[in-house]
């Protein structure tokens, strides 16, 4: 019975590959967040270095300026869930080789650049797929409740791994957080291998080149899209310095250590998966706008840690910003889906991804060394002034302020058969 009322609520998980796709987003997400709280603090372990730390999280992003552009072509033209098996398999095992360099005392700077290069190599393989592939199994009246649902299901699992992530890495060490992450991964392939969605959408004949550029012409060819990727440039540039590169300095200096930045990052997770909840209800009315103000919002990351609010308030203001960036997130997602053709969705979320994190790099390159200069708070005060000023350029064009969701009142959507 329960089941039942389940379905007539949410008709999108009467969907089989649908139910599949949740549960590797239980477990894939989970196992990732044992490697974002295990690298930072290995890192820190082994040299003590903020810019040691830049180097290594500058790799990890480094990857995603060619391969983005590249699996994009290809979930394009093969099932992506092919594509996300092969970016899985290649994570799991460059962090699970980190992972046994670390607990064997093997590990060197050297090692630890490498190995996250080719773990962003996997990353960078993974999200066009990944965009591609909810569209292929879900039709487009159920694509508001899937992305929300398939998003908590992450988020869920990124809070529960950060949590326990932090007690591994305090009680035992980093070694064995980027050990499980290993694990982790490899166990998702039997369920992608199970998703049946899927056919080849590029056209036969066509170049990787030829591809690449219908992609770019449907990319540029929406304002509010290259519009918001441009400021998203900026923002992810000094939230990747000032938060991701500087926050695990802090933590250690200033907040108890790993224990206390697990804790960060589980009350983002948090607020992430309350946003989800708040997806499957709200939408809003122009929610480009609502995205490009989010944006903006997020220099409270590096804020929060820029003053030293203690650490009860900097999880609080970590769970009211997960909120909103969940239901941002929603809203771009579904954008794409209902704007962009499905046979190119791969590629334009390929420009999307790599217009995003383009500049994240410079920001970890220069964030490190700036901060061992002129110290973590005026590094990260300067961060946030970047990610408002990129909000507050963005919000001149004229279609990101009115451009408007579309006008369901009326409309049902079919509840399909338990499959």
């Amino acid at each position: 019975m329960f089941g039942l009322d389940l379905y007539r609520r949410f008709p999108v998980l009467a969907i089989r590959d649908f139910r599949i796709l949740l549960a590797d987003r239980l477990l894939a997400p989970g196992a990732v967040a044992f490697s974002t709280v295990g690298v930072s603090f290995a890192v820190l372990d082994l040299t003590g270095s903020t810019a040691d730390l830049a180097y290594v999280l500058a790799a990890q992003i480094a990857p995603s300026l060619v391969f983005t552009l590249i699996s994009g072509v290809f979930a394009d033209r093969v099932p992506p869930q092919r594509v996300i098996i092969a970016a899985n398999v290649l994570i799991a095992a460059s962090e699970g080789a980190l992972g046994l360099l670390v607990l064997t005392g093997k590990a060197v700077l050297w090692h630890m650049i490498v190995l996250e290069m080719l773990t962003g190599v996997g990353l960078a393989v993974f999200w066009p797929a990944s965009q591609a592939l909810l569209p292929r199994i879900v039709p487009d009246g159920l694509l508001q409740d899937a992305n929300a649902l398939s998003r908590l299901f992450m988020n869920i699992a990124t809070m529960g791994g950060a949590a326990v992530a932090g007690l591994v890495v305090a009680a035992v060490g980093p070694g064995w957080a980027m050990t499980v992450c290993g694990v982790g991964l490899f166990g998702t392939v039997p369920l992608l291998l199970a998703i049946r969605a899927g056919g080849a959408q590029g056209v036969p004949g066509t170049g990787m080149l030829r591809e690449l550029r219908d992609g770019w012409s449907e990319f540029v060819s929406h304002t509010w899209l290259w519009a918001i990727v441009a400021q998203f440039a900026v923002v992810l540039m000094a939230w990747y310095g000032g938060f991701q590169v500087l926050g695990p300095a802090v933590a250690k200096a200033h907040l108890g250590g790993p224990a206390a930045w697990g804790l960060i990052t589980a009350a983002e997770a948090a607020g992430l998966i309350v946003g989800g909840l708040a997806s499957l209800l709200f939408t809003p009315r122009r929610p480009m706008l609502f995205v490009v103000c989010i944006g903006g919002l997020m220099a409270i990351s590096p804020l929060s840690l820029a003053m030293r609010w203690p650490l009860v308030a900097i999880c609080g203001a970590a769970v009211v910003l997960g909120v909103m960036m969940e239901i941002m997130m929603v809203q771009w997602s579904v954008a794409l889906a209902r704007n962009i053709p499905q046979g190119k969705l791969a590629r334009v979320s390929a420009y999307d991804a790599l217009g995003s994190v383009v500049a994240m790099p410079l920001g970890a390159l220069v964030a490190g060394p700036l901060a061992d200069r002129v110290g973590l708070s005026a590094t990260q005060y300067g961060a946030a002034g970047l990610m408002v000023l990129a909000a507050a350029f963005t919000l001149l064009s004229r279609d990101v302020r009115t451009m408007r969701s579309p006008e369901t009142a009326g409309l049902t959507t079919p509840v399909p058969a338990v499959k």
